[in-house]
């Protein structure tokens, strides 16, 4: 009865031993998977809050201006009505906080968050054109979420003078 017994327990401890191997080698890829829907969160949430930025800066009345607090993309005060642009602060899926970092105008007020994480990500290439500038970095405190306003419309061109070629057209060798 006692060699049993013995058998067993050694099947038994076999079989915890196979159990703890099992998940130990799915823990990094629950791991990876769960941070790669946190990341899949940050690009979302971080697009809202660019687009918040930019509906608030567009929809200045008068000078553009940039919102001086995110809670000024919660209720635009700059208007007698409610003008929402956000219905909440999102917290940062990175860290679980609604604490964001702030990419600062330098004419003043937020133009862009992006996560307080030091973490490295998954995700290093395949962005969407308007975020390939994230490709490579090497935390997600550098994933910016910032408005961009349109560049200053070019100078016209300078006027032709009679002996200058037109655009496009080779220069004549002499």
């Amino acid at each position: 009865m006692h060699r049993q017994a013995g058998f067993a327990y050694l099947a038994l401890l076999l079989m915890v031993a196979i159990l703890g191997a099992g998940v130990a080698a799915v823990g990094p890829m629950w791991a990876a998977a769960q941070q790669r829907d946190k990341e899949h969160d940050l690009l979302h949430i971080g697009e809202q809050f660019r687009r918040a930025i930019t509906q608030y800066y567009e929809g200045s009345p008068g000078e553009k201006k940039y919102p001086p607090r995110l809670e000024d993309l919660l209720q635009d005060p700059r208007f007698p009505g409610m003008r929402r642009y956000l219905r909440k602060i999102h917290f940062d899926p990175m860290t679980n906080r609604a604490q964001w970092g702030l990419a600062m105008a330098p004419t003043g007020g937020i133009m862009g968050v992006y996560s307080l994480s030091p973490e490295r990500p998954i995700k290093q290439d395949n962005f969407p054109l308007r975020l390939k500038h994230f490709a490579g970095k090497s935390s997600y405190a550098e994933w910016k979420f910032a408005h961009e306003p349109p560049e200053q419309a070019a100078p016209p061109p300078k006027a032709q003078t009679a002996g200058s070629p037109k655009p496009g057209m080779p220069l004549q060798q002499k």
